[in-house]
């Protein structure tokens, strides 16, 4: 059921003008299709890898459609081509270049291992590996050196009475996978950060080592221009549609449904004109974020029999982060602080900003309407929370906000990794929510891994499959706030 190392084998051979595959994909006979097609178009013509860039129409054809190029989708173009830089064709199609509403915007840009589910645990850690050795990964020759100025505070979570035990229960989940963190009672806290309340606070844990924050636009930055020099193209577009092609296929014990629902191309309508265009390709990555299941529903998930009728659990979640101004707020050592009351901080520079949000709960969901700030929601929500917590911060003036949406998955609200059961080259990279961000470096090679080589090499996801819906089971973080 797995994409193996045909695809590598695929665009290989037909760059090195073979006259046939030597390799299929297995499980997959779709793929094998797809070569012949290749191959009866010009079966020893040198793969045309173009320019890269971002460019004005799609290509005539490609191997692999990255459908969104936020953090997530720029992420799993830049390890594609890393891992094959001559022999695949990469597209990435989004509409909304400004990206004025992806979760990149919204996001604090933190970074942290403090999780309770081992996958986002190591995803976490190898995150702030890459964003440690960037300059390795993502330097473009006669460019500056990507900045994404990590600081590195740490995480400061809180607990009150009903949470303790499930903060110290992650604590032992994440020394079991390398993290260190330091438990601290309410004293401790007061003594290393006296500005901070503890009222009604039993236990904090705080993370030092590889947590803190960076800037989460600069590393979208550095991937797509890193990806665009490896031969990526980028085109400003929707995918507003799918060419298929039903094929009845015999069931056999690795392949058990009736059709093979493959895609064979993607239609890019293009911006400003009525034009679609149709590009045929291989494989096709869902990472559009919070309208994942909007592109899902165009391939009629959720509306079919058996595992079509499953629907893609993504839904965009409006959130709102604002910055303000305190001179006399806490200094250097202010750590990102994550409050039971759902309220997240951390300081922003060195001129008294900080930079503040919070999760709302199901009950308090704001409208995902119009893509506005609603400045009644900090004075009702986040103010009581900011001031009980800091009270050296009751002197604030708000300095700026902004509005944007996470992928918020509504069934477990762990992210989903996976191919579709029923269209086995359509894969989905979703459901990050405000962990998007700090979990893309991790994201990017899982999804290169999942691809070309039919398996999670480093990082085991395979929990994440969509699969886990068929059967109603629920992979969640054990939320300490």
């Amino acid at each position: 059921m797995a994409v193996t190392r045909g695809l590598i084998s695929a665009v290989r051979l037909r760059h090195h003008r073979t006259q046939f595959l030597t390799q299929t994909v297995r499980h997959m006979g779709f793929f094998k299709t797809f070569t012949k097609e290749l191959k009866s178009k010009n079966p020893f013509g040198a793969l045309d890898l173009g320019t890269g860039g971002g460019i004005h129409r799609p290509p005539d054809e490609v191997d692999i459609v990255v459908v969104g190029g936020g953090i997530i989708g720029s992420s799993i173009a830049y390890f594609l081509k890393r891992k094959l830089p001559t022999g695949m064709r990469v597209l990435v199609v989004e509409k909304d270049p400004t990206y004025r509403q992806s979760a990149c915007k919204v996001s604090l840009g933190g970074i942290s291992q403090q999780f309770s589910l081992p996958e986002n645990i190591q995803m976490s850690m190898y995150s702030a590996e890459f964003l440690r050795t960037i300059k390795d990964h993502l330097m473009v020759d006669d460019t500056d050196p990507p900045d994404v100025q990590f600081n590195s505070q740490g995480h400061l979570y809180l607990a009150t009475p009903e949470g303790g035990q499930t903060l110290l229960d992650n604590c032992m989940i994440q020394a079991e996978n390398g993290v260190q963190t330091e438990i601290l009672t309410p004293m401790q806290m007061k003594s290393k950060f006296p500005w901070l309340n503890t009222d009604g606070i039993e236990v904090g844990s705080y993370g030092v080592e590889k947590e803190g924050w960076f800037d989460q636009m600069q590393l979208l930055k550095a991937f797509q221009r890193k990806a665009i020099s490896l031969g990526v193209d980028y085109v400003n577009g929707e995918v507003s549609g799918f060419l298929l092609k039903h094929r009845e296929v015999r069931r056999d014990d690795s392949y058990d449904t009736d059709l093979d629902y493959r895609i064979r191309a993607v239609k890019v309508s293009m911006p400003n004109s009525p034009e679609v265009i149709p590009v045929p390709c291989a494989i096709v990555v869902n990472a559009t974020g919070c309208h994942a299941a909007d592109l899902a529903r165009l391939l009629q998930i959720g509306q079919g029999e058996g595992e079509m009728s499953i629907p893609l659990p993504i839904e965009p979640r409006k959130q709102y982060t604002y910055v303000i101004n305190s001179p006399n707020g806490p200094g250097l050592e202010c750590p990102m602080l994550i409050d039971p009351s759902g309220l997240k901080l951390r300081r922003d520079g060195l001129g008294g900003d900080y930079v503040c949000t919070m999760d709302p709960t199901q009950e308090d969901e704001p409208s995902t309407g119009k893509l506005r700030v609603d400045h009644d929601w900090f004075d009702s929500k986040i103010k009581p929370a900011l001031v009980h917590r800091i009270p050296i911060l009751k002197d604030y003036k708000m300095k700026a906000a902004w509005a944007g949406y996470v992928d918020h998955n509504t069934k477990d609200q762990s992210p989903i990794v996976s191919r579709h059961p029923s269209i086995p080259n359509f894969f989905f990279a979703t459901g990050f929510g405000s962990d998007a961000v700090q979990q893309a470096p991790a994201v990017g090679r899982a999804m290169m891994e999942l691809l070309t080589e039919g398996a999670f090499v480093s990082i085991d996801l395979s929990r994440f499959d969509f699969e886990r819906f068929l059967d109603n089971e629920k992979i969640s973080e054990r939320k300490v706030v």
